[in-house]
């Protein structure tokens, strides 16, 4: 069986599967590639509204192939980055579907979605000090910002495992799911499937831009102009129509 990024289109989201089981769903250089080009794709697909990335059970995805990491310098470990950073880069909404460990690389993939959900056997590894190398990816920075300092540090230099119910309680995870968990992350997609793709794709911009804002004047003025433009836009006018007609109960 060949390890590859299995890829599926569910009723406007793209569904893609990090596929290699025997390695615990380990990047390697090709599937690193693989992934962000199956991302591309997503992006450039119009009927797309979001991207679920998850990896075939048991585990979620267990890191860097190891041999791979070893002999890597900058621009092996950039190759490596470049799958989860695809991720952390998607212009459409993403989510994480965690049902096993997330290790290292593997762990920068969930923290690089706009929401994780978790399945009861989910956990959080970092393991770069475990192994004897640095966190690299960004990976100090996303996590301070999802579960500041404090638990940041103990995953980190600590080598603390979060599983999956300290993970929702930490902010790590948005919920835990006891059942299907690609079903419930289709579920999670669900409004962002039916809004108008360019407003969706205009308010995942804006949060970037705002998420580094200290003034909320400054976030008013870095609103206002898309909110003029989907104003103006026909899907609103469709949408208010209907939504007057039902008030009517025309």
């Amino acid at each position: 069986m060949t390890d590859q990024i299995l890829s599926s289109h569910d009723g406007g989201v793209a569904v893609l599967t990090i596929d290699a089981p025997k390695t615990r769903n380990a990047l390697t250089l090709d599937l690193s590639a693989q992934l962000a080009e199956a991302v591309a794709r997503a992006e450039a697909d119009e009927s797309v509204h979001a991207v679920v990335v998850t990896g075939t059970p048991p585990a979620f995805c267990a890191g860097a192939d190891l041999d791979t990491l070893a002999g890597a310098r900058e621009d092996g470990l950039r190759a490596i980055y470049d799958g989860f950073l695809s991720i952390a880069r998607c212009s459409l909404p993403t989510i994480a579907a965690v049902g096993g460990a997330a290790v290292g690389a593997g762990l920068n993939l969930a923290l690089a979605a706009d929401v994780r959900i978790v399945g009861p056997r989910a956990k959080f590894v970092a393991r770069f000090l475990d192994l004897g190398i640095h966190p690299g990816g960004g990976m100090t920075w996303m996590i301070q910002r999802l579960v500041g300092p404090q638990k940041a540090a103990a995953m980190t230099l600590f080598g603390e495992i979060v599983g999956a119910e300290a993970a929702v309680e930490s902010g790590l995870a948005l919920r835990l799911v006891e059942g299907d968990l690609l079903e419930a992350a289709l579920e999670l997609a669900k409004p962002a499937v039916d809004a108008p793709r360019d407003v969706l794709l205009a308010t995942k911009r804006t949060l970037r831009h705002t998420a580094s804002l200290t003034d909320h004047s400054a976030a008013v003025d870095a609103e206002i102009e898309p909110q003029l433009t989907s104003l103006t836009a026909p899907a609103f006018a469709e949408r208010l129509a209907r939504l007057r007609a039902s008030m009517t109960g025309q």
